[in-house]
């Protein structure tokens, strides 16, 4: 994702999601977004935070997972102006218990403009088809029975 002398992993759809932590993994990127949300809502005294992590449907990264998005939520709650004043920030994550397909369909639903968006690990102007993370997005658009604009 930051190295472009590292390949890439490319591995069969069943195989995602499965063994350790995978190379596509970047340390801290949802401690560190997470926590800019907090500041800056915080400083406009917004009421809560939303992250697009998905639990269920995802190549095996710790920052996308119920007990790490909990443990944010009491930082939020414990390290913030709103939190100290019993108005605690809220970390929502309504993606979390959705897989691709159910992402799809609420997607759809709420007109969500997906032909502005991909999921990529390559970072070229368009999705390579062969990533994990490409694999997993045409699965939940298959499965969905929905053609993915990206393509």
């Amino acid at each position: 994702l930051t190295n472009k002398n590292m390949r890439l992993p490319e591995m069969p759809l069943a195989k995602i999601g499965r063994g350790g932590i995978p190379s596509t993994y970047v340390p801290g990127r949802n401690t560190i977004f997470l926590s800019l949300a907090v500041s800056l809502a915080d400083a406009v005294g917004a009421s809560a935070i939303v992250i697009g992590a998905n639990a269920l449907d995802y190549s095996g990264y710790p920052d996308c997972r119920p007990p790490f998005l909990n443990a944010f939520a009491k930082v939020a709650r414990l390290g913030t102006k709103r939190g100290t004043e019993k108005k605690p920030l809220r970390v929502l994550a309504p993606l979390l218990h959705l897989d691709k397909k159910g992402i799809v369909r609420l997607a759809e639903k709420v007109g969500a403009p997906l032909s502005l968006t991909w999921s990529c690990y390559a970072g070229g102007a368009r999705p390579c088809g062969r990533c994990d993370s490409c694999q997993l997005r045409s699965k939940g658009f298959r499965e969905a029975g929905a053609k993915d604009p990206a393509l």
